[in-house]
């Protein structure tokens, strides 16, 4: 259990470090002003919080840092978020434009979160189970290529390229996109095999020459295959960090960047409320250096997407805790307004 004076200290210390990235002394925290100690009490109080495992010494002539398990304290204890007005009323602006698609909100979004930070900002859409296709298109590209167009009712979109080995009629294919479009219009994308299978099949034969040729092209295009969709914002601003300037870990941490179904899978489990992990208790070796702090949003029943912003340890644990539940209640109020039955 720490005393009074000993958090006191930890706190200022942490604070300090955050702000200027260089080792804190026993003399420059006196002089602070709400610091009441002199410097050799400050100091006595730090080689104990060493000891403890809170702080460390950089080398025998330094001032000390926090540890992992310092800012885990400092994280747990010692933080309350702070009520940032301005930087709210900027989130709550962008969320509140004009936009009617949810790929839209989250790329500007994660944009503007990694502005505010000057750190990486991730955002995972939901896995959207129950995503309806709004709109299908079959646009041909030569005489035995084309690409299906799929655009669903959150206003995404997915190309699928099919390739045939004879010539595409076209007006069989405005036949199959008629009758796909009047039958599969308002469908799950998850269940779009199975109604073209249980209910499309037949009609197809009988207008559409060749439909035997046709049937493994279309059955492919409507399979449904769940997209890692993900926005990231700021990926180059760990180069700006004064502590990153080891170039085989800048290399580890852009090439996991780079890995969109590594990200998802550290991302997808994410609990409701705000979590934080510091340092080593991340599972990911090229983010062992690095905080990761994840909150989530809603989007429609019981589906759960994910915010995120990546960061050095020392990082501004307040203005981020505080930023990322704002942007939570955001997203979720416009994702609600706007696609209210989703």
């Amino acid at each position: 259990m720490l005393t009074e004076r000993q958090l006191l200290i930890l706190q200022m210390i942490i604070d300090d470090f955050i702000e200027t990235a260089h080792p804190v002394g026993s003399r420059a925290l006196a002089k602070k002003k709400n610091m009441p100690y002199s410097a050799a009490t400050i100091r006595n109080e730090m080689a104990d919080l060493e000891d403890l495992g809170f702080l460390e010494k950089t080398h025998s002539s330094s001032g000390r840092i926090p540890s992992e398990k310092g800012y885990r304290y400092y994280v747990d204890h010692l933080i309350a978020p702070i009520s940032d007005k301005s930087n709210k009323k900027i989130l709550k602006d962008i969320i509140d434009q004009e936009i009617y698609e949810l790929e839209q909100i989250a790329q500007i979004s994660a944009e503007v979160l990694s502005e505010l930070t000057n750190y990486t900002s991730i955002i995972l859409e939901p896995e959207l189970l129950e995503t309806k296709l709004k709109q299908l298109q079959i646009v041909p590209l030569s005489s035995r290529s084309a690409v299906a167009i799929l655009v669903t009712d959150t206003g995404h979109v997915e190309h699928r390229t099919m390739k045939m080995k004879n010539d595409i009629d076209p007006s069989d294919l405005e036949k199959v996109v008629n009758i796909l479009n009047d039958k599969l219009q308002g469908v799950p994308i998850v269940r779009l095999e199975e109604v073209f299978q249980r209910e499309i099949t037949k009609l197809l034969k009988q207008y559409v020459r060749n439909f035997d040729e046709s049937y493994e092209y279309i059955k492919n295009i409507l399979a449904h295959e769940q997209p890692v969709n993900l926005y990231i914002g700021g990926k180059a601003n760990i180069l700006l960090q004064p502590e990153f300037r080891d170039i085989s870990k800048i290399y580890s941490f852009l090439t996991m960047m780079e890995n969109k179904e590594q990200i998802a899978e550290l991302l997808k489990n994410t609990k409701h409320g705000i979590e934080v992990t510091i340092g080593n208790e991340n599972e990911i070796e090229a983010i062992k250096d690095l905080s990761l702090i994840t909150t989530t949003y809603h989007f429609g029943e019981g589906q759960v997407g994910t915010i995120a912003l990546l960061g050095p340890t020392r990082m501004e644990y307040r203005k981020v805790i505080s930023l990322l539940s704002s942007l939570s209640k955001e997203m979720s109020d416009v994702l609600h307004k706007y696609f209210p039955s989703s």
